[in-house]
C-alpha cells in the first residue's frame, strides 16, 4: 500500500492563500489542513495552541469574536514561536501572525469581513431602483430566497424583488444572472446603522 505524503507547511500555506480572500479565512484553512496532516503533536504550546486557535477563529469568522480571542490568538502564537519544538510549530504561529497584521481581524470583530467573505457577516440585497424586474436572480436561486413578481406588459403594481435572508444561503448566483448589477453584498453592522437611522 503506497503511503500518502505528508503535506509541506509552505504547501498549505499557498493553498491558503490561492483558495482564501479573506485573512481571517485563509488562517482557519491554513490551521485545519496543519491539524488534519503535519502537526506532530508532540509539545504542548504547538498542540494545545492550534486547537484553542481553531476555535478563536471560527468565533471570528461566525461573527461571535471579540478582543479577547484576538488577544487570545496572538498570544497563542507569539508562544508557539518561542515555545514550539520544530519548524512547523514556528512557521505557523509567524504565518498566523502574519495574517494578523493586516487589520482584518479587528473589522471582524466589529462585525465587518473587508473581502465580504465570512458567510455570517454579510448579507445579500436587491437595489430596486436598479433592479429591471427581469426575475432571472429568482430563476437562478435554487433555495427560493428571491420573492417578487417578474414584470409584465399587461400588469401594473408589481412585487419588488427581494431576497429572503433566512433561505439565502450567499452562494452568489443571483449576482452571476443579474443583467443591471442590482444585487449587492452589504455588511450586516452597517445595514443594522442604517435600519437604526432611518
Amino acid at each position: 500500500m503506497a503511503e500518502q505524503k505528508e503535506k509541506k507547511v509552505e504547501d498549505i500555506k499557498k493553498e491558503a492563500e490561492a483558495t482564501k480572500k479573506c485573512p481571517v479565512n485563509k488562517a482557519l484553512y491554513y490551521i485545519e489542513e496543519f491539524l488534519a496532516g503535519p502537526m506532530c503533536g508532540k509539545c504542548f504550546p504547538c498542540e494545545m495552541g492550534c486547537y484553542e486557535t481553531e476555535v478563536r477563529l471560527k468565533n471570528i469568522i461566525e461573527g461571535r469574536g471579540s478582543e479577547a480571542d484576538l488577544f487570545a490568538i496572538k498570544k497563542i502564537a507569539s508562544e508557539m514561536l518561542e515555545a514550539s519544538r520544530c519548524k512547523k510549530g514556528k512557521d505557523t504561529a509567524k504565518f498566523i501572525l502574519e495574517w494578523m497584521e493586516t487589520g482584518a481581524y479587528k473589522e471582524h470583530v466589529g462585525g465587518r469581513c473587508p473581502d465580504r467573505e465570512c458567510l455570517a457577516l454579510i448579507e445579500y440585497r436587491i437595489i430596486p431602483d436598479k433592479c429591471n424586474m427581469c426575475g432571472l436572480c429568482q430563476d437562478a436561486c435554487k433555495y427560493n430566497a428571491v420573492q417578487g413578481e417578474k414584470k409584465k406588459t399587461y400588469r401594473s403594481g408589481y412585487l419588488p424583488f427581494e431576497i429572503r435572508q433566512k433561505r439565502c444561503t450567499k452562494c452568489g448566483e443571483c449576482i452571476k444572472v443579474c443583467p443591471t448589477k442590482a444585487i449587492v453584498i452589504v455588511d450586516i453592522k452597517a445595514k443594522e446603522k442604517i435600519g437604526v437611522s432611518v
